[in-house]
C-alpha cells in the first residue's frame, strides 16, 4: 500500500491545509496528481521537456519550502498552473535575454585576448561584491539576496517577508544604489 493509498480522497482546500500544517503524504499526492499536468504546461511555453520538468520541480519544491505560509485564493490546481506559468515564462524572457546579449559578449571575449591576471580581478570582484552585500542594512539584504540571489518576483519576495511589494520596490532601489556607490571603482574599470 503506498502512502497515498492511506488518505481518502480529498478536495483541493483540504489538501491546501493539510499542507500547510506539513502534510508530506497531502504534498505526494498534490505531486502526483497534478505533476503531468503542470509539466505540459510549462511544456507548451518553453517548448523543452527536460526544462518544463525542472521547471515544475521547482515550483512544487518552493510550495512544500512555504507550506506554512501558504494562502491560496483559488483551486490549488489554478494556483499550481499559474505558478507554473510564470516560471516557465521568466525561463522564456531569461532565454530571450541572453541571446540578445549572445553576440556581444562573443564578440568581446574574441576581440581582447584573456589577460594573465584575469582569474585574480575576478577574484577582487568577487570579494567586493560578497562585501558590498553584506555592507546593505538587514533588510535590504535580505530583499536583494531574495531577489537577485534566488530569483524571486518582487511579490514573492514581499510574501516571504511580510511586506508590500512598494517596501521590496524601495528596499531594492536602496539597495542597488548602496551597491552602485561601493562597486564605482570596478563599474569604472569597464
Amino acid at each position: 500500500m503506498s502512502p497515498t493509498d492511506s488518505l481518502p480522497p480529498l478536495d483541493d482546500r483540504a489538501l491546501a491545509e493539510r499542507l500547510r500544517r506539513g502534510d508530506q503524504q497531502a504534498f505526494d499526492v498534490i505531486f502526483r496528481s497534478h505533476y503531468a499536468a503542470l509539466v505540459a504546461v510549462a511544456e507548451m511555453v518553453v517548448r523543452d521537456r527536460a526544462v518544463a520538468e525542472e521547471l515544475v520541480q521547482d515550483v512544487l519544491l518552493e510550495l512544500w519550502r512555504r507550506h506554512e505560509s501558504l494562502d491560496i485564493d483559488q483551486t490549488l490546481k489554478g494556483y499550481l498552473i499559474g505558478a507554473v506559468r510564470n516560471r516557465a515564462l521568466n525561463h522564456v524572457r531569461h532565454e530571450a535575454v541572453q541571446k540578445k546579449h549572445a553576440p556581444y559578449i562573443t564578440n568581446e571575449m574574441v576581440s581582447s585576448p584573456p589577460a594573465a591576471d584575469d582569474d585574480l580581478v575576478a577574484g577582487e570582484l568577487d570579494a567586493a561584491i560578497r562585501a558590498a552585500i553584506a555592507g546593505l542594512p538587514p533588510r535590504c539584504r535580505e530583499v536583494f539576496e531574495l531577489s537577485r540571489l534566488r530569483g524571486l518576483k518582487q511579490a514573492e519576495v514581499a510574501d516571504a517577508l511580510g511586506i508590500s511589494v512598494k517596501t521590496v520596490e524601495a528596499q531594492m532601489g536602496k539597495a542597488l544604489r548602496i551597491m552602485r556607490e561601493r562597486l564605482a571603482p570596478w563599474l569604472e574599470k569597464r
